[in-house]
């Protein structure tokens, strides 16, 4: 079997989706090809912080009404050390906000809207190669059922994560830029009502400690923990009590305890690869570029970054024009860097690196200070928390 397609995208997560939902309002056909089931997909616990222009995107795509329902909007955030809590107001400062809305609900609202438009989305079905990248028929192979085939498209879009099939099949043509941090982060899923209304940072000299939430039910924390950490060693009890530790401030404010529903280590690298192209493969989201989660830009990079291949994508088919397909890495590129920025700069402030001394605390100490005491760095803070634009 052979399919035929004007864009063949690999990968069904957020940015494989997004591109194909705004394809289609192009009127431009597309197949998405997906190892996984869409149970896992639409299962698969991720972040949840949106971006307002993410949320604006997803509700002009028409995939916005349950996150307008269901999500949770936070006009700032908390940052939190020294046994006290600062709030840094988002609206105020920039007249913008965020929402807290789960990853895989995103990606569940995306696959039914997708589904009821006829979109042709094949589950469980592994994307094998990716070749002919530089002719004008492009072809993804894979396998499903046991049986191998092909999809001859005119663009391929790689979504397909950091381990797919799409980078390293130009990994000779591209230049990769690496950094992997000394720790991760342990993270649970706890039954219990978040402790705050918004999101909390904390540094502590035990370490960083990150309060989020998934609903008024639902509280998401982190632990920074090592990278080899053993999750057979931190009982529910333990995780309780190092929370507790961490984020306790000295007017006596704890956490609110509940039934640990998840638990898991998630490692942290920042991962750049340049270009995002090579003759009509682009890669999108995490196969072009990975981000610590402290700035949680995962998801808002990967729209971004198909928001400006959809773009380029129907300038083509409307006129032949290939002048934005041509700079589409350079044009991502200068966001994905940006964000990169933001993000380490976050994480050095917040995280206790291995052998760090006294002086290092200090300078972390004195960078919190003046976040929480300048406006001028609180702004800057909340310009890209909220999002910086798209284009």
């Amino acid at each position: 079997m052979k399919i035929r397609t004007q864009v063949g995208i690999v990968g069904a997560g957020p940015a494989g989706l997004v591109l194909s939902q705004l394809l289609h309002r192009e009127g431009i056909e597309s197949v998405v090809v997906e190892a996984r089931s869409r149970e896992y997909c639409e299962q698969r616990v991720r972040a949840g912080v949106l971006e307002q222009g993410t949320v604006e995107l997803l509700t002009d795509m028409g995939v916005g009404g349950r996150m307008k329902r269901e999500g949770l909007i936070h006009d700032g955030v908390e940052v939190r050390f020294n046994g006290r809590g600062h709030r840094l107001d988002f609206k105020e400062l920039t007249g913008r906000s965020i929402t807290i809305y789960a990853q895989q609900e995103v990606v569940k609202d995306l696959i039914a809207v997708r589904l009821t438009a006829g979109a042709e989305i094949l589950f469980e079905t592994e994307a094998l190669s990716v070749h002919d990248f530089d002719s004008a028929e492009p072809k993804i192979g894979f396998k499903a059922r046991g049986e191998s085939s092909e999809v001859h498209c005119d663009f391929i879009a790689g979504c397909d994560g950091f381990h797919g099939v799409c980078r390293p099949s130009i990994a000779e043509a591209l230049t990769f830029y690496e950094r992997v941090f000394p720790f991760a982060w342990l993270g649970i899923l706890a039954a219990a009502p978040p402790s705050s209304e918004e999101l909390i940072y904390c540094y502590h000299e035990r370490g960083f400690a990150l309060h989020s939430m998934r609903s008024p039910e639902l509280t998401r924390l982190y632990l920074q923990c090592a990278p080899d950490e053993d999750l057979a060693n931190w009982s529910d009890e333990k995780i309780w009590e190092e929370l507790q530790t961490r984020l306790t401030t000295r007017d006596g404010s704890r956490l609110t305890e509940g039934q640990i529903l998840q638990k898991g280590v998630t490692g942290m690298r920042s991962f750049v690869v340049d270009p995002m192209q090579r003759g009509r493969l682009y890669l999108a989201g995490d196969a072009a570029h990975i981000v610590p989660p402290t700035g949680a830009k995962g998801l808002n990079l990967a729209v971004a970054d198909v928001r400006v291949l959809a773009e380029a994508i129907a300038e083509f088919y409307r006129s032949g024009n290939t002048h934005r397909l041509e700079h589409y890495s350079e044009r991502c590129l200068r966001r994905v860097w940006l964000v990169q920025r933001f993000s380490l700069w976050m994480t050095t402030m917040l995280h206790r690196f291995p052998g760090s001394d006294a002086f290092e605390r200090h300078r972390q100490l004195a960078d919190l200070d003046y976040l929480t005491s300048s406006r001028a760095a609180a702004q800057a803070f909340a310009e890209n928390y909220v999002g910086l634009p798209m284009n």
